[in-house]
């Protein structure tokens, strides 16, 4: 066999992923906020983009009008943006005078932490600034679920008191509201509030203590023959046990808690219609400088043409990728709409399955588009907002003809659980049989796997004495 060097020429054919491709890309699966913060990035890196003065809009086009145009050496394709003021398709925003209709959303406030509600509540305590001093770093040592995370003697240590005095100061914490803020195990949380209700019950302090963990798993039945009581009592104890909160602290927001969503898509019914609309109100709308038409149209060196051509080219595409992602989020969002028509109008029960392909055969796009169309981005419905991947649901079949998605046959599920007899529970099985009656195939182990995700308890521990 031969070996050398040699020279060829090959023709191929490959798929590059160039600047603006890419950038395409990236808008499309960006959600409303993102897009607004990633405009702003581009007007700080992109002299020739600008915010759109409204107030001036009318102004420019009647001088672009009257100003004469000279020829330049060089044909630029993208020259019909300085004549277009529009933003690509970009609906004006509506100017109302006087907006009558008022919400509670015009009026939401920043959600309150655990730590300043305590905090505040121990500035109208009657302790000392001692006591204060030992109380702010107490409180600081507690964390989003309600309890101490710090020992007594850590806080002796680190701030050189007696351990009676942070004790003393503890106590004071332990009856802030919520009921059963400041303990330091399940054990001492209940029992926080239970003295906070004045349940004196020594049954009910036995069961915390030492049965906490039978009770949890539902032994019942264990826990009456080892107390040497009737289920029925260890049955009125576990209904107490169940009204008292394990996490005191949770309905307290943190600093870092997102406080809203916006959606990308409103979905509204005017009569048997639904009226789709992209909600871009937050992005910032742009345009591209005009100011900049004299370098291009005066004997500028070939340095600075290049730079500012370069920057116009990269201005417009990013227009072009803002329109194309509003045109494909709007031609999916309709399509999910005529798909999933009966969902909308009746509720969860009647979602269809529905997957990728079939929506990207039906706009004409690729699956890849319409997965980076709906990811991270949520629409408003009249069944509540919801994100949209969530109308693409997986499905089992049907005895009698379509199948039947997931979430219908957790609502389903969710139903029967609902209606059944609270002292003979249905287990998993019988779930399945009565699904089947329904014409909906479906096996044991499925129904335990959705009971599961819904947070539905097994049989033992929905079952009542």
């Amino acid at each position: 066999m031969r070996m050398g060097y040699g020279l060829h020429m090959e023709q191929t054919q490959k798929l590059i992923m160039t600047p603006e491709l890419r950038q395409a890309i990236t808008v499309l699966q960006l959600s409303s906020l993102e897009l607004s913060m990633y405009i702003e990035q581009q007007l700080q890196e992109n002299p020739l983009l600008e915010l759109k003065d409204e107030s001036q809009e009318n102004a420019d086009q009647m001088e672009e009008v009257d100003a004469p145009e000279t020829p330049g050496d060089f044909d630029i394709d993208w020259q019909e943006y300085f004549h277009d003021s529009s933003d690509l398709g970009m609906p004006k925003a509506e100017k109302v005078a006087d907006q009558l209709e008022y919400s509670y959303e015009n009026f939401v406030s920043q959600v309150l932490t655990l730590s300043e509600h305590l905090m505040f509540q121990l500035s109208l305590s009657r302790c000392g600034p001692r006591e204060k001093l030992i109380g702010e770093y107490l409180i600081g040592n507690i964390d989003g679920h309600g309890y101490l995370q710090a020992t007594v003697e850590d806080v002796s240590g680190s701030l050189g008191v007696a351990v009676e005095e942070v004790e003393k100061v503890l106590a004071i914490i332990q009856t802030f509201d919520p009921m059963g803020v400041g303990a330091r195990n399940l054990e001492e949380c209940l029992i926080i509030q239970a003295d906070q209700m004045g349940i004196s019950d020594s049954l009910f302090r036995k069961v915390i203590k030492d049965h906490l963990v039978d009770l949890a798993k539902g032994k019942i039945g264990k826990m009456a023959q080892v107390l040497g009581i009737t289920v029925q009592e260890v049955q009125r104890v576990a209904d107490i046990i169940k009204t008292l909160d394990p996490k005191p602290g949770r309905n307290f927001g943190s600093p870092n808690d997102t406080r809203y969503i916006t959606p990308d898509v409103v979905l509204e019914k005017v009569g048997s219609e639904y009226i789709i609309l992209i909600n871009d109100n937050s992005v910032p709308r742009i345009t591209i400088n005009s100011a900049y038409r004299a370098v291009l149209s005066k004997n500028a060196d070939t340095k600075t043409r290049r730079f500012v051509e370069s920057k116009l080219n990269a201005a417009a595409w990013l227009l072009r990728s803002i329109e194309q992602r509003r045109l494909t989020l709007y031609k999916v969002a309709n399509c999910l709409t005529e798909l999933q028509r009966d969902f909308l109008d009746r509720g969860v029960k009647y979602l269809k399955p529905l997957n990728l392909k079939k929506v990207a055969d039906i706009v004409g796009l690729h699956e890849s588009t319409v997965s980076r169309a709906t990811s991270n981005k949520y629409i408003q419905t009249p069944q509540g907002v919801l994100e949209m991947k969530y109308f693409f649901s997986s499905g089992l079949s049907s005895t009698t003809g379509p199948s039947v998605s997931a979430e219908s046959i957790k609502k389903m599920l969710q139903e029967i659980v609902s209606a059944e007899d609270n002292k003979d529970p249905y287990n998993d099985q019988k779930i399945a049989e009565i699904l089947k009656r329904r014409d909906i195939n479906i096996s044991r182990r499925t129904v335990a796997k959705y009971r599961d995700e819904m947070g539905i308890a097994p049989i033992r521990k929905r079952k009542r004495y």
